[in-house]
């Protein structure tokens, strides 16, 4: 999550300057802020997320001090795969976020037998990450989510129309998770050779390859 400071320089004998900061990361964010009270020229010093909620020094103090040890600046890698012959679609997801001071990978998949086309394999992939994200107990945050399907991020994000309701159905049912969750979804589409894990997890799911790992990384 990215955070904003908005803030009144005061001069003496004159009216208070507004300003506002760029997004920053939550601890740069607290640190400004810290500095800019001992200051003593900032006044009315407020903290905003990407999602709007506002926060004073003191209550940015004690919530970053509790999402410390939560899930957090996330990044989610998505792939599906579809085999006509079979109609069995291979999910995979690469999920990396912070915790604690620590950095960790997780990695899994899944095997589908109810899908019908690829792009409904490249949906059901984002919302098996979605499941995953839920059981990690990450929400209320912002994640970035990519992968190389311009159809789903696109039609996610609003610039592209959905057309079939099978994928309407997909799109909604996401839209509805983000929600309860409490994320801020960022699509951000790569190129294929920029998703090999994610793709090498769906693959490995249709050949019958089972992995949920998570694990530490330097």
């Amino acid at each position: 999550m990215k955070y904003k400071i908005d803030w009144n320089f005061k001069m003496k004998g004159k009216q208070a300057v507004l300003f506002s900061s760029d997004w920053l990361d939550g601890e740069l964010a607290l640190q400004v802020g810290q500095y800019l009270e001992k200051s003593g020229k900032a006044a009315e010093i407020v903290f905003s997320d990407e999602m709007g909620t506002e926060w004073t020094l003191k209550e940015m103090t004690k919530l970053l001090a509790e999402i410390e040890e939560e899930p957090h600046d996330v990044t989610v890698y998505f792939d599906g795969g579809f085999d006509k012959d079979s109609n069995r679609a291979g999910l995979g997801a690469v999920i990396y976020f912070n915790q604690g001071k620590k950095k960790y990978r997780l990695r899994a998949n899944q095997l589908s037998h109810e899908l019908e086309t690829n792009n409904e394999a490249e949906y059901a992939a984002f919302y098996f990450t979605l499941n995953l994200l839920e059981e990690l107990g990450a929400s209320r945050m912002t994640c970035e989510f990519k992968g190389d399907s311009q159809v789903v991020l696109k039609q996610l994000e609003g610039e592209w129309p959905c057309y079939e309701e099978s994928l309407e159905r997909w799109l909604n049912r996401i839209e509805n998770k983000l929600s309860q969750l409490g994320i801020l979804a960022k699509y951000i589409p790569i190129p294929r050779k920029d998703n090999k894990e994610a793709d090498k997890l769906a693959g490995q799911a249709l050949e019958g390859k089972m992995i949920n790992s998570k694990m530490q990384i330097l």
